[in-house]
C-alpha cells in the first residue's frame, strides 16, 4: 500500500508548464514534446500527482532536447491525489486509480506510439508510475525501462522482468528502501537482464520530480538521475 512518503511534499500543478504541449493520444490528454521526426520514444509514467507537475514537464523537455519524443499521459483521468481533500484518502483514491488500471492504458499508449512508427520505447516510472513500468517489462511492451523511487514493485514482479532495467532508489525510502532495491538488482542480475542500481544519499521518495528548484542540493540530486535515466535509454534504445 501507498505509504505517507508517496504523498509528501505535493507540488503546485500547472496545465501550463513546459515547453510542449497536451494533445490526445489513445484517448488520453498527453503532454508531449519533441518531434516525432525522432527515432526513439520515451514515455513518462507519473507518480500520484499526475501530468501536470511541472518538474516532470520540465525532464519531458530535457530528455526532448536530447532527441527523443516523450510523452506523459494523464492516466489520472484529471483526477490526480490531492492530499488537501481528506475526503478522498490516498487509499481510497488508489480503488479508481490502481497501478493495474495504469498498465492497461500504458498499453494504449505504447500501441498508439507504435502507430506514429516508433519501434524503439522506453519507460521511466516514478513511484506509482514504477509498477505501471515494470509491467510493462514483463510482457515486454518497451525496449528498456528506468524506475524511480518505486512503489508497489515486488521481488515477484523482477523475477519477470526482460528488458534492460536501471533502478534509481533514495537512501531515505519507506516504499523502496536501499536494501529492497539491491535485492531488485541482484535478482536482475541472476536472470541475466542488463541493470544498474543507484543509491542517492540523503534524498527522500519522489526526489526526482518532487523537488525544490530553488535547493541547488535537492535539483543537483534530480538532475544526476536525470542524467543516469537519459543515458540508460540512450545506451539501449536503437
Amino acid at each position: 500500500m501507498s505509504g505517507p512518503q508517496c504523498c509528501s511534499n505535493p507540488p503546485t500543478l500547472d496545465a501550463a508548464s513546459g515547453a510542449g504541449h497536451v494533445e490526445n493520444l489513445a484517448g488520453f490528454n498527453t503532454y508531449v514534446s519533441g518531434s516525432l521526426q525522432s527515432k526513439f520514444a520515451i514515455l513518462l509514467v507519473p507518480d500520484v500527482f499526475g501530468y501536470e507537475a511541472p518538474n516532470l514537464r520540465k525532464l519531458a523537455d530535457k530528455v526532448a532536447a536530447a532527441g527523443f519524443y516523450v510523452v506523459a499521459p494523464d492516466f489520472f483521468y484529471g483526477e490526480p491525489y490531492d492530499p488537501d481533500k481528506p475526503d478522498r484518502p490516498i487509499v481510497e483514491w488508489l480503488k479508481d486509480h490502481g497501478p493495474a488500471k495504469g498498465f492497461e492504458d500504458a498499453k494504449l499508449i505504447v500501441d498508439a506510439l507504435k502507430s506514429k512508427g516508433f519501434s524503439s520505447i522506453g519507460a521511466a516510472g516514478f513511484c506509482w508510475g514504477a509498477k505501471v513500468v515494470v509491467e510493462l517489462s514483463k510482457v515486454p511492451l518497451i525496449q528498456a525501462a528506468v524506475m524511480l523511487h518505486p512503489s508497489f514493485v515486488t521481488m515477484d514482479d523482477m523475477k519477470s522482468v526482460k528488458v534492460p532495467t536501471a533502478i534509481l532508489g533514495a537512501e531515505i525510502d519507506q516504499r523502496s528502501p536501499p536494501e529492497l532495491v539491491k535485492q531488485f538488482d541482484e535478482i536482475l542480475k541472476v536472470n541475466s537482464v542488463d541493470s544498474f542500481t543507484k543509491i542517492f544519499p540523503k534524498c527522500s521518495h519522489g526526489w526526482s520530480v518532487r523537488y525544490d528548484v530553488n535547493d541547488p542540493t535537492a535539483a543537483g540530486c534530480a538532475n544526476e538521475a536525470h542524467k543516469d535515466m537519459l543515458e540508460w535509454f540512450t545506451k539501449y534504445l536503437n
